[in-house]
Order: structure tokens, then sequence, then C-alpha cells
């Protein structure tokens, strides 16, 4: 597992997020960790496969997902994740994922991604280690990345 595949969606995330939000985020500890399912989250799970085969999960708190959803609908207050605003963070996890392919092929490594997925439990992760980084998002909260490669 290359700690540098993660570098290429840290910078996409955070590009993507500041577009999206007007926040520039800060990033955290990159840290081996186990995968763990997280009470009243919402994770984004792209599948790789190309040079980079593996998975990339994007973690929030439900209360995260909504804040920056509502951004991502001009200031609109949204206040349950219903399907538009599952729709919404759903793509943000595409921008991302997308950006991050772009990135990772200027850098000589060819990746395809699948349509994001999101999943309310990560059960079938439970023993599997990944790169993770958390992204403080300065008066939203946390957006973790993990990067499960094979």
């Amino acid at each position: 597992m290359d700690k540098n595949y993660i570098h290429p969606f840290l910078e996409s995330a955070s590009n993507v997020l500041e577009q999206v939000i007007r926040v520039r985020p800060t990033s955290g500890e990159l840290e081996i960790k186990d995968v763990q399912y997280l009470d009243h989250h919402i994770w984004i799970l792209i599948g790789m496969s190309g040079q980079m085969k593996g998975e990339i999960l994007f973690g929030l708190p439900e209360q995260v997902a909504l804040k920056i959803v509502s951004e991502m609908m001009g200031g609109f207050q949204v206040n349950e994740l219903d399907d538009m605003s599952r729709s919404a963070i759903s793509e943000l996890g595409n921008m991302i994922s997308g950006n991050a392919s772009t990135l990772l092929y200027d850098r000589g490594v060819t990746v395809d991604i699948t349509p994001p997925q999101i999943i309310k439990s990560i059960e079938h992760f439970d023993t599997q280690k990944a790169w993770t980084i958390p992204l403080n998002i300065k008066e939203v909260g946390e957006f973790n990345i993990q990067v499960l490669t094979n």
C-alpha cells in the first residue's frame, strides 16, 4: 500500500471542498488505520481499477454532510439526508475522485473509478487497513479520506 496514492485525493478533496463550500480545509495526520464503522456517518465508496486497484472511502458525520449539501444547494438549509441530498453528496465524491484520477494520470498512474455509492455501514471492511487522513473544515466538521489499495 503506497501512501503516495492518498496525496492526489487529499489535494483534490481540498480543492473541491474549497470550491463547493468556500472554506479551505486543513489536513490532519496521515496514518494507517483499521477501517471502522462509525455511528451516524455517511460513507461514499468509489472503486478503483487500472494501475491502482482498491477503493476510496470518504467518511463524514451526517451533520457535516448536511452542512456541505446545504452549501452545495446555494445556502438552502437541508435538514435530512433524502434522495436529493444523497445524490449531492455522492456527486461530491465523484468530483473529488475524478479530479484525483486526473492528478494520478498526470503523475503516470492510470486509474479508472466506479460511480460512487452511498453506504451507511462499512462492515465488510472490518479487518482492512487504509491510509487515512482527516480534513478539518472550519465551522463545518471533519471529512475523512481513506484509501484501500491492493
